[in-house]
Order: C-alpha cells, then structure tokens, then sequence
C-alpha cells in the first residue's frame, strides 16, 4: 500500500511539474524552432587558415566580436572588433561599416569580406585590400572570381568575364532559352552551378544549355492586374531533353572552345573537373537512359575528345554525383565515388583508368568527403560506418588504404578539418545534447569543449522521442522515430499521425538532435494529445543501393509495403486508436501519401499530401527517368502510378496542398486529381498557397503547419 501511495505521489509531482512547464505554440514548433529555440552555437566558428586557432563571432553588448582560441589556451580572448576592423580598412584607405560583416578567416592568408557591395580580400598584416568583385559586378548573377583576378557573371544572359578594368564579353547569343554558365539538368547529379575555374584561375569551363526544343509550361503570377503568364522550360517524362554543352574560356588569350562531346546531343553532362596542370577536363558523361556512364577526357585547348578512362553500366541507373579528385602529391591518380559494390565507397584510380584500390569498403555509406591534410597523405571524409542513422568523421591513409575513426559518441557529427589536418573541430548532436562544439587534436584524440549548449526547450512540457528499427516484410530493419503523447497514459488511447517521405536523397531520422528534424511540430502535436511516428522507408536515403533501388520502375510500390509494417507496429500497441489515425507526407512524401490512401484505403482516417506527385509522366525528365524509365518504356509503371485514375478508391478524407507557384511538382498534378475526384463524384479538400514555389516558407509556413494540424484535429479527435 504504501508502495502504490508513493507512486500515485510520483505521478502526481510529473503532471504538476509538465503543468508548470510552458506549452509550445505554433510559432514555436515552426519559426522559432530556428530562431530563438534552436540550440546556441558558436556564430560562424572556423579555423584560421595555416594555424591551428579558431575564431568565432560572440555578442558583446550590442556588437558582434570576433574571439580566437586554441587547444592550449584556457579561455578565449577577443580577436577582432568592429572599430579594430575598421581601423584596419582606415589604414587601406577604404570605406568603413556600420556593422560587423561575416568573414572568412579559412580561405587563404587573407581575410576575405563583404565591404559596401564589393568582394574584398584584407591583408591583417600589412592592412592592404584587394577587391575581389566590383561592386558594379557583384551585383550580377552566377558571380564567380578566380585565384588569378578573374571574375566571371551573367548580364542579360550572357556570360562575361572581367579582371580590373578589363571586361571581355564571351557570349552574345544568351536568352531565357539559351542559358549560360548556370546549373543544368534541373540541378541533378549534384550539379549546383555553371562555372568553374582552372586551378591557375585562368581558364573558365561553363555550361551552355540550349533549352528551345523543351515545351514552355505555363506559370500563373497572380500579383498583377490582369494575371499574366510567365513561361518557364518544363520537361516532362518521355518529352524532347535540352542540350547541353561545355565551353572552355582563356581568359588570358581570349581564346573560346567547346567541348567535342558528341552525339547525342541528349545526355547529361555532369561532375566535371580540371586536371591539376589544367590541360584537361573531364567529365562523366550519362546516357539518357542514365544507366551508362563514361568518365571522359577532353583537350582544354582544342576541345578534342581525348578519351574514356572508364565506363560504368547498371540493369536500372548509375548516378555520378562527386566529381573526380586528384590525390594532393600525385597528379597521376584519382579517387573516384561509386556504389557499385551496393554502398557508396571511394576508390582509387590511374590515368589510365585502372583501379589501383577500393579505399574503403563494407555495409555503409561514404556520404562527405573533407580534404586532404597539408602533405597530402591522409583523406578525411564522413561516413555511416557506425550506423544509418550517425554521422562520424574518418582518415584515411591512401597509400595503406587503412582509416581511422575521429569523432566519438553515437551522434550526428558535422566536422572542419584545419589546413595542416591536425585539429578537428567537431560540432554534434544527440537526442539528449542539442549542441556540442569542441576542437579535437588528431594525434592525442584530446577534446577541448568549446560550447555545450543548454536545452533550448527545458522550460517547454516536452520530451525527446524514442529512435527504434522495425523489421519490414522485405527483411529490412526500417527506422522509425516515435513521440507518445505528453502526460502519456498507458490506458488511455490516442490518435496517430504518421510523417514519412520515402523517396531518394531524403533521410528523415537521424540520432541527433529533435531526431533531426528541423522543427518541432511533432513534439507540438505530442503535446496535444497525439502519437507521432516518422518512418523511413525503402527508396529513402544513406541505406546503399539496394535499398533505394528497390523501386525502381513502380515508384511507391515498396512504399506501400513498408508503411504497412509500420500500420501493423503501432496496431499492436495497446494505446493507439487505430481507428483515427492520420498520414502527412510533401512532395515525394505527397505522392506516398496519396498512393497510400487509394492502395489501402481506410487505414488512415484523414490525409494531408504537400506538393504531390500525381502523374509521373507529368515530372521532370532527369529524375523520373531515372527511377520510372520512360512513359515509353514503361507504360505499365506509369499507369500504375496514374493517382488519378484510382481517385474512386478513395475512403476517409484528403487534403491536397499545393504551392501556386511550383516549377518542381507543377500544380498540374493536384488539379488533375481534383478534376478526376469531381468526375467520379469523389470529395477531396484543397489548399493553395499563392506566392510559393514547391516548399511554402517564412512566416507562411506557420499557416500551413495550422492548416494541417486543423485539418487532423476535425477528423482524428473525437
């Protein structure tokens, strides 16, 4: 008796200390989750480049103050103030700021800032300046200067190259539809930009994308009277593909080729890279079929095909994502990214296009990788050695092919490397730290902790959630990441809603902080009464090749399978009510959850699908292609995943949200299905946000996230 009195008094003392606590809003969950409830951290800390100190930026009073710091020094001193740095400018006899700006103290031996819209470079020790960028040119587009004073932009769609004075006009035939020295591909195969520079900053490689065979798609702008349209170049699945080519700029002579890369003029031109003498360039060149990948090798003088070091080929895709790297003091090998064993893995290669070694190997991914130390000897890169769902830093000894773990604790780690590799500064997170920064030194493994930041949502009645593997009917471990309702109550039971993805390139749980998610929705909803599970699914990312690959040609068909097991999972749990239980996915995520809702129809009560992919044969060609082959050659892929045509299946009730301006999922797909709904005489529920492209951010994302919360609390609360 006594036993049962103390524990009645235990569960007392909880609820009243959760009573206590502040409740999460909203603008909570959402906006200040990235604000004013992220975890502290240390503004902007980096190494300064050749030594083995860090600086950061700290407020002091109302003023940004830069403070520097090492692994011997006991507390940090300040560095650089806004009067110190302007004094430094008064000397170099240019003009002064008002405000601290951001600096790169990593870059070389000059500190390298924004000063009244020009590009600056400031010596700290002889306190002269050399202006990067103009501020006549860093107003420009697609800005990028070279180590020898070059400066490449856009201007009314041409690409121009300046250094001083000295400006040279390199194309004159640049539109909207002839686009230059921008990313192409629609940003596939991790292409991010148009322009890259020599390593001696003297010749320019840049895309040419010749768009005028792609049909134009209709954009709404709504913010005029009358409306008007605004073309943009779509290709859709199946549809004729731009062009691309690559132009090769000397900016000393003035001289300007094209890569000879021949037929046919649809392939995917991606990951190009310099040789380190700057005589050659090289590409991996990807059918369009994307199954068939060739590393080539072109003359940057005269643009002539050199040759293929070598070729790879897959039953269902390849996708070159990491240009070619040569090693530091040998400019005769490379280290080249591939999955082809089943995990993305780093291999080592000659000119000639033999694989000397695989570097590294095993049932995990090589996701980042870092640089070489100052000799050149050791490789630093990220990995998932350890688990799916952490990140941990590695060296790698290239010549023994042996690594070494750095980072320690089973977190998320996001690392720096100084110039020599000697210290790491090493930022990570757990469910249970926020945020930790510390310096580590490689030789000794010695940490010293530069910030461990406080729970930014102690005062707030939440709890972390729990991060556990369910095994799916394929055999996979799947990851899910649960939060119980606050002031849980074993007898009780509650409403689910699940948030998934389920696509390539997304990983939603990892062990780091809020379970790495952005925002705190979920605790929010938690904290109203509800389960919330996340789950990742087969087609989602950092689990290897068979993983994502399994849907290949029938998008969401493993999907499908898997979310069931995780239906099943939370069924065998005594306090949910798997009578209201809700499904919320964007994007991918949007076409999951619609898939779900026609292919199982009453399991979920309600559905909120952001963004959705309706018609794959209404998405862009380089990445339906890819994982749907074409409309052509897989017809019945397509019309399996025609959403549209199964809108009668429907049962429980639909939202379908959708940005009114998305040039990535076009609105098309959501009035598609709206339109078969009204036909069958099926009732969905609609949502646009004018203004927004593919994602509705800023302080609209509030809105949205209430929308969605609503919508559950009507159909999922009794």
């Amino acid at each position: 008796m006594k036993q049962l009195i103390l524990l009645v008094q235990l569960v007392a003392l909880a609820l009243g200390s959760f009573a206590q606590k502040k409740q999460l809003t909203m603008q909570d969950a959402i906006s200040n989750a990235r604000t004013t409830l992220a975890p502290e951290n240390l503004s902007q800390v980096q190494f300064v480049y050749g030594t083995e100190d860090y600086v950061y930026a700290k407020r002091i009073g109302n003023l940004p103050v830069w403070f520097r710091g090492n692994a011997k020094s006991v507390s940090d001193q300040p560095f650089l103030s806004l009067a110190q740095l302007n004094q430094k400018l008064r000397t170099a006899q240019m003009d002064t700021l008002k405000m601290m700006p951001l600096v790169q103290f990593n870059q070389g031996l000059e500190w390298i800032l924004n000063l009244n819209g020009s590009k600056i470079a400031l010596n700290p020790v002889s306190n002269k300046v050399n202006v990067l960028v103009d501020s006549s040119v860093f107003a420009k587009s697609n800005v990028e200067e070279s180590k020898a004073g070059y400066v490449a932009y856009l201007d009314n769609f041409n690409l121009f190259v300046s250094r001083g004075t000295d400006q040279k006009q390199v194309t004159a035939d640049g539109t909207k539809d002839i686009v230059y020295a921008s990313s192409v591909h629609r940003e596939e195969f991790g292409i991010s930009k148009g322009t890259f520079w020599s390593n001696n900053g003297r010749q320019l490689a840049f895309y040419r994308m010749d768009q005028t065979m792609v049909t134009d798609y209709p954009i709404i702008d709504w913010t005029s009277r009358p409306a008007h349209n605004v073309n943009i170049k779509y290709p859709m699945a199946g549809d004729k593909s731009h062009q691309v080519t690559v132009g090769v700029y000397n900016a000393d002579t003035k001289a300007l080729v094209y890569l000879k890369t021949g037929e046919p003029a649809e392939q995917y031109l991606t990951n190009i890279a310099w040789s380190p003498d700057d005589k050659y360039l090289y590409i991996a060149v990807l059918n369009r079929g994307q199954n068939h990948m060739k590393l080539n090798q072109y003359d940057a003088l005269t643009g002539e095909f050199i040759k293929t070091l070598f070729e790879e080929k897959e039953e269902k895709y390849v996708e070159p994502l990491v240009p070619m790297l040569f090693l530091k003091n040998d400019p005769s090998k490379f280290i080249w990214q591939s999955n082809r064993d089943g995990w993305n893995h780093l291999y080592l290669y000659d000119l000639k296009g033999r694989v000397l070694q695989q570097l590294t190997k095993g049932n995990w991914e090589v996701l980042d990788v870092k640089g070489f130390d100052a000799k050149g000897g050791q490789l630093f890169y990220v990995s998932t050695e350890e688990s799916p769902i952490t990140r941990n830093l590695y060296v790698l000894n290239v010549k023994s092919g042996k690594s070494r773990r750095i980072t320690q604790g089973f977190a998320v780690h996001n690392s720096q490397v100084s110039t020599s590799g000697n210290s790491v500064i090493d930022i990570y997170s757990t469910p249970d730290e926020p945020r930790v920064v510390q310096l580590v030194e490689m030789a000794s493994s010695k940490a010293k902790v530069l910030l461990k930041a406080a729970n930014p949502l102690a005062d707030y009645a939440t709890e972390k959630s729990a991060i556990f593997t369910i095994k799916g009917k394929s055999g996979d471990e799947l990851y899910l990441n649960l939060y119980k309702p606050l002031n849980y109550d074993t007898g009780k039971k509650y409403p689910v809603v699940v948030y998934w993805y389920g696509g390539p390139h997304a990983q939603l749980i990892t062990n780091g902080w809020n379970a790495g998610a952005g925002d705190y929705w979920s605790r929010y909803m938690a904290q109203r009464g509800y389960v919330v599970l996340t789950v990742d699914v087969r087609g989602s990312d950092n689990r290897g090749k068979a993983f994502e690959q399994s849907m290949f040609r029938r998008a969401g068909e493993v999907q499908m399978e898997d979310m069931m097991a995780a239906v099943d999972y939370l069924k065998s749990q005594s306090y949910v009510d798997a009578s209201n239980m809700g499904l919320f996915g964007w994007s991918f995520g949007g076409f999951a959850t619609t898939d779900f809702m026609l292919t199982h129809p009453g399991v979920f009560k309600a559905a909120v699908a952001g963004g959705p992919v309706i018609n794959w044969a209404f998405y862009e060609i380089m990445y339906t292609e890819r994982y749907m082959d074409t409309p052509q050659e897989n017809p019945e892929g397509y019309a399996a995943t025609y959403l549209s045509n199964r809108v009668d299946q429907l049962k429980g009730k639909l939202l379908l949200i959708h940005g009114q301006q998305d040039p990535v999922v076009v609105q098309q797909h959501s009035v598609d299905f709206v339109k078969h709904a009204v036909d069958k005489g099926m009732q969905v529920d609609y949502m646009i946000y004018p203004g927004h492209e593919h994602n509705v951010l800023g302080k609209d994302r509030v809105h949205l996230y209430q929308k969605v919360t609503d919508y559950f609390d009507l159909y999922l609360k009794k």
